[in-house]
């Protein structure tokens, strides 16, 4: 009895576990907007917090045998983002999910990615063990503020890059980018920088500083040259935005024309939004991998903006589906 020729790709389509997005709390929109892309529903669940604190995650629908990717960002409350996600991957494991890939487009502790000072934990490392305990099969990420947290996993990990997204930002912010100058904060974020130099076709400019202590830090000088230019400042986030005063002042003492500033991860705690409100910049622009919510976006005096990374998830994630090259997304 003769088979039918099937075409590889049929059979792979035939076989291929049914796609499945859900979303923890810290990010819903984000998770909303990745899934409007992929052109699939997202998933439905349920968290509560009991009185005495403990959470319950609850999935509404089968997730047998499915590719599950779960999003959650860590943001406010850091800690209750991160037990609701390893709960979530938890009982998708036990929900008998084929494979459970976590999404973290702000992944916090990649900040404690060393030890040091004396008896402290590197985090990032402790939080990498914790997700592959609770059964995480993959992680997909954005902009570690330490490229190196990757190496703390031992399952496939893929490092997403908003440098396309900020490069593109300026590009329609101001036509002529190509005559201005990207400026790294320090010598740390120079290779982000010199990306986002290439994709303008502009010039770079750097800011060196000396470290003080392990907690100060303070700048040294300006390598290159600012003086009339527009000036790009990027780096990987804004916590509480004390550097970015720092650099955007050095810039302007050094002549610095306008000032734009793009960064990955617009965390903005403490007084952020009030030194973002009173800087002397055209525009503070983050990503929406953090929910920047409205009463910010109203105090910083027009000068916040977000830009959408849900394209960059949500082409990934096809990827990973399918079993294509996610490198291709950063070419």
């Amino acid at each position: 009895m003769s088979v039918p020729h099937r075409a590889p790709s049929t059979l792979l389509n035939s076989r291929r576990s049914p796609l499945l997005v859900f979303a923890g709390q810290s990010n819903r929109p984000l998770a909303q907007a990745i899934c409007d892309h992929l052109g699939v529903p997202l998933g439905h669940s349920t968290t509560e917090k009991f009185s005495n604190d403990n959470i319950i995650v609850h999935y509404e629908e089968s997730l047998r045998e499915g590719d599950v990717f779960i999003v959650q960002t860590f943001s406010t409350p850091v800690s209750d983002s991160i037990m609701e996600l390893m709960l979530m991957i938890d009982a998708a494991k036990s929900a008998s999910a084929g494979r459970v890939t976590a999404v973290i487009p702000y992944y916090s502790y990649a900040r404690s990615d060393k030890k040091d000072s004396p008896r402290i934990s590197i985090a990032g490392r402790l939080i990498a063990d914790l997700l592959q305990e609770a059964g995480a099969d993959r992680i997909l990420t954005m902009t570690l503020h330490a490229p190196q947290v990757h190496g703390f996993f031992k399952v496939p990990v893929d490092h997403l890059s908003a440098d396309v997204v900020l490069a593109d930002h300026f590009k329609r912010s101001v036509p002529d980018a190509h005559t201005g100058v990207v400026l790294a904060p320090d010598a740390g974020s120079i290779k982000r920088a010199s990306q986002i130099a290439r994709r303008l076709d502009s010039g770079l400019a750097m800011i060196d500083k000396e470290r003080l202590s392990d907690t100060e830090v303070r700048p040294r000088a300006l390598i290159g040259d600012v003086e009339g230019k527009t000036v790009f400042i990027v780096d990987d986030e804004i916590s509480t935005a004390g550097s970015l005063v720092e650099t955007v002042n050095i810039a302007r003492s050094m002549g610095a024309k306008d000032v734009y500033v793009a960064v990955t991860h617009g965390v903005y705690t403490g007084p952020a939004i009030q030194r973002i409100a009173a800087l002397d910049v055209t525009q503070v622009a983050s990503t929406n991998t953090v929910l920047v919510p409205q009463s910010k976006l109203d105090g910083s005096n027009g000068r916040l903006a977000v830009l959408d990374v849900a394209p960059l998830f949500a082409d990934a994630i096809t990827n990973i589906h399918t079993g294509a090259s996610v490198s291709t997304l950063f070419t």
